[in-house]
């Protein structure tokens, strides 16, 4: 009898979303960068294999939002799960909003949440969100009201897991009160730690929540690939972000020599020593890298491989200190709400 095909990849280690949440790859797909508003073109047919590659290689949770190319996103994790609906835990998110002239505004509402659950299981042509996150919360709407009609989702069937996005450790703290949290998503890298300096992190630990780590590639510049903003496309979003402008990216282009002195010593690129890195703060922490090629996708998936030391966790921890950062990780204007 001849072997069944072997993946590409080596299937990747599993870690719990939450207390009762699914068991996922350690190391996630974030589907934003496949639909063109944010990076630049993108390849439909080609993001739906790279998908699907991934999940032959043990890669499980995919992330997307009604906000990612207004509906694209969504609809191209649908395309690529049709078929196989069980390999996949699906993420997608609701609450960020925007006119037709582009004009945004969050919207964590409960009578949203309802009409924007209904038209994402449309769009990915589910039965049911595996893990459905409030992207933002508005700065309105009680937290409390939010998740509860949250749960009333789960209630009805509709919603599996239920999740939050870059909020405060008391939003954190009075959400879990209402309805168990499975997951906090928000941005967590060598560069952007301040869900520790902010307590956030204590608290999910408290509560059982595992963290989503979005960006843990610093976008693109814990990589190397980024060393010109001037080289950026001109719809790549990085081009207003704070870190990649007003000379910003220049002075921070010398945090990367502790990576590479750490990659070249362990026969690993720097993004898989970035990853490791994050991988490495805990059990209950999946990175979602942002990926459009199936070489990204090796590198990434290798990243599990990588062991560092005390010593080099604790030497990248001193490299990257909050402040020998230059920048802002966002431009005030959308700065998340956290009151």
């Amino acid at each position: 009898m001849n072997e069944q095909p072997q993946p590409p990849f080596l299937t990747a280690p599993h870690r719990r979303v939450g207390t009762d949440g699914p068991l996922v790859g350690a190391i996630g797909l974030g589907c934003m960068a496949m639909s063109g508003d944010y990076y630049g073109a993108a390849d439909d047919d080609a993001s739906i294999g790279l998908i699907n590659t991934a999940l032959d290689s043990g890669v499980t949770l995919l992330d997307t939002a009604d906000m990612y190319g207004r509906g694209h996103n969504e609809e191209l994790v649908g395309r690529a799960v049709k078929g196989r609906r069980e390999d996949a835990v699906i993420a997608t998110k609701f609450a960020i909003r925007h006119t037709a002239g582009g004009r945004r505004w969050h919207d964590s509402s409960p009578e949203y949440a309802r009409s924007a659950c209904e038209a994402s299981l449309r769009r990915l042509g589910v039965d049911v969100i595996d893990l459905y996150y409030a992207h933002r919360l508005d700065g309105t709407t009680p937290v409390e009201e939010t998740v509860g009609a949250m749960a009333e989702l789960v209630k009805e069937g509709k919603v599996r897991h239920i999740g939050l996005s870059e909020v405060s450790a008391d939003q954190l703290r009075r959400a879990c009160a209402v309805h168990p949290v499975a997951a906090l998503q928000s941005e967590y890298s060598l560069w952007t730690r301040n869900l520790i300096d902010d307590g956030v992190l204590a608290v999910a630990r408290e509560r059982g929540v595992a963290t989503v780590a979005y960006s843990p590639l610093g976008r693109g510049f814990l990589t190397g690939a980024v060393s010109s903003a001037a080289a950026l496309g001109e719809g790549d979003f990085r081009r207003s972000n704070p870190r990649f402008s007003g000379g910003n990216l220049e002075a921070n282009l010398p945090l990367l020599e502790r990576i590479r002195d750490i990659a070249a010593s362990l026969n690993a690129t720097l993004a898989q020593v970035a990853l490791a890195w994050v991988l490495a703060q805990g059990s209950d922490i999946v990175p979602i890298p942002g990926m459009r090629s199936l070489d990204h996708l090796a590198q990434n998936l290798g990243a599990a491989d990588v062991a560092l030391t005390v010593q080099q966790l604790a030497d990248l921890d001193a490299a990257f200190g909050p402040e020998r950062v230059s920048g802002e990780r966002y431009p005030a204007a959308i700065m998340p709400v956290t009151r």
